[in-house]
């Protein structure tokens, strides 16, 4: 039987304003993007979960903010959810039907916590 949910602690994710970088109308991953794949990448493989596939998704994303500048808090979900799909946790993030985002507490230098769980239309995650 596979795990339904799978919870994972990564650094806190870039921004979509550094996440990509343009040259002329040429756009690429930044170095700080290529480095938080890697990451989300290996804490998916220590986890040793078997991903969800094609199914139907929910997920609550928990933002430590590494320190008290105003931040808009949907800036930082995108690169994450690129990443994590990336890493074959889920085909595409079109799969993802219900998402909560959470400002946590100050954590210095930033933390994320992202638990994601098969979605039916009776299930949410339980809330901290």
């Amino acid at each position: 039987m596979t795990s339904k949910t799978l919870t994972l602690e990564v650094p806190f994710p870039p921004s979509v304003n550094t996440y990509w970088g343009f040259h002329g109308s040429h756009r690429f991953l930044t170095n700080k993007a290529k480095q938080f794949k890697t990451i989300c990448r290996l804490a998916y493989l220590e986890s040793r979960h078997v991903g969800f596939g094609k199914d139907r998704l929910q997920v609550r994303v928990e933002l430590y903010m590494p320190d008290r500048r105003v931040r808009d808090i949907d800036n930082y979900v995108k690169s994450l959810l690129d990443s994590l799909c990336q890493a074959n946790i889920f085909v595409d993030d079109e799969q993802i039907d219900h998402l909560t985002i959470v400002r946590k507490e100050i954590f210095k230098g930033g933390k994320c916590l992202v638990t994601i769980q098969t979605h039916t239309c009776q299930q949410s995650i339980a809330t901290a």
